[in-house]
């Protein structure tokens, strides 16, 4: 029986590349595996998709009785159904190490990089397997998302390194230009119902037993959302009732201000004070320089919610 190489709930272009990426890998290494993902592409990861000529992941959602390899996470609030009686055969992550455990040893790489895409290079490298060229652009793509063109603070050397000889094999001449490319598509949201826009890049954690909801919209010009706003605070409303959520936050992340909008649905909204030394007033705050929900807003809350 096949292994799945699967990504979080709600899956990015990290995600469903990474899980691509890993599966190719796996498989040049001798190891029989099926790229899968919790959910279809968003229409950035369908734009990459389509640019390097890649096919979207099979979606799976329960994994009961499957050798998986995990991809871009490790915490099981974002894993499928079924993780109790799955085997966890690996992980490739640049998350910190969340809450899966396994009965026997397992590949792990983990690394404080800015993109599991940049971790996954590295592993093509390490264990000598020619990178295609369109698998290279896949990874390529996934790294300018993740590390918003370079200006998250998570972006580190290895992801700057890594985008460099990707662009080389995937024939990119202008990385910069192609990242703007996907956060244009990445900003449209004309049509797009609330729930989507909301699940788009949305994670739940459990932060000393409380359950948080968090997140994040990118665009290239917060105004691109003035017309949505209303709608999405009412949606974040909706998914906290629907989950019993302590709080519900979305991250409305300018890439050119280099900063990001919250907005605030909690059963305390002191909370995001506390954790961001802000005076909050009404059902949102701006956060001057706030990028990643990884190293800038989920470590600020658990720290807040102890």
């Amino acid at each position: 029986m096949s292994a799945v190489v699967i990504g979080h709930m709600n899956p990015d272009t990290d995600s469903i590349i990474s899980a691509i990426a890993a599966a190719d890998l796996y498989a040049k290494r001798g190891i029989d595996v099926t790229p899968a993902a919790q959910g279809a592409p968003a229409p950035e990861t369908e734009f990459v998709l389509k640019k390097f000529g890649l096919t979207a992941p099979q979606v799976v959602t329960d994994v009961a009785g499957k050798d998986v390899f995990l991809v871009d996470f490790s915490d099981l609030p974002q894993a499928p159904k079924g993780m109790d009686s799955a085997t966890v055969l690996g992980i490739v992550d640049h998350h910190k190490l969340g809450d899966v455990t396994t009965a026997s040893p397992l590949e792990a790489w983990i690394w404080p990089v800015g993109c599991t895409g940049t971790v996954l290079k590295n592993m093509y490298d390490f264990y000598g397997v020619e990178l295609s060229r369109n698998i290279a652009g896949g990874l390529l793509c996934a790294i300018l998302s993740d590390t918003v063109i370079f200006k998250s603070p998570t972006c580190t050397e290895a992801d700057k390194k890594a985008v460099a000889e990707l662009a080389a094999i995937a024939g990119v001449d202008d990385v910069v230009a192609l990242g703007m490319e996907m956060f244009k598509v990445k900003s449209a949201v004309d049509g797009t119902p609330m729930r989507d826009l909301v699940f788009r890049d949305y994670k739940d954690y459990d932060m000393n037993g409380k359950k948080v909801g968090i997140g994040q919209l990118e665009v290239v010009d917060l105004s691109i959302l003035d017309a949505v706003k209303a709608g999405l605070r009412e949606e974040i409303a909706r998914v906290k009732g629907e989950k019993g959520n302590h709080s519900v936050f979305l991250l409305l992340t300018d890439i050119m201000k280099e900063g990001s909008e919250m907005l605030i649905v909690s059963d305390d909204p002191a909370v995001v004070e506390a954790a961001f030394d802000v005076k909050v007033e009404g059902d949102s705050v701006w956060l001057p320089g706030v990028m990643s929900r990884k190293k800038q807003v989920v470590p600020n809350f658990e720290k807040a919610f102890k």
